[in-house]
């Protein structure tokens, strides 16, 4: 069970990275500069732009931003469960 729990978490940490990353990616795209050593800090903030400026261009959220809110969520939760067990 803890081997499930710990591979899953490890699978949704995995799914946030690559959709922060094609986020970053689609920001820089729409003339965003890019801070590549400050990344792990900014990710937030870059994700956060990719919201307003899709939002701005189509009127709505990019596909993209609620499956990584949902993938670290959810690793957070198998962390949490993880460490409990």
């Amino acid at each position: 069970m803890e081997n499930v729990i710990l591979f899953l978490m490890l699978v949704s940490a995995g799914v946030f990275v690559t959709l922060a990353m094609m986020m970053v990616h689609e920001v820089r795209k729409r003339g965003v500069k890019i801070s590549f050593l400050w990344l792990r800090l900014y990710i937030i903030k870059y994700m956060h732009q990719y919201k307003q400026l899709t939002k701005k261009e189509t009127g709505k959220t990019g596909p993209l931003f609620y499956p990584c809110i949902v993938s670290i969520n959810m690793a957070l939760v198998l962390a949490v469960v993880y460490a409990l067990i």
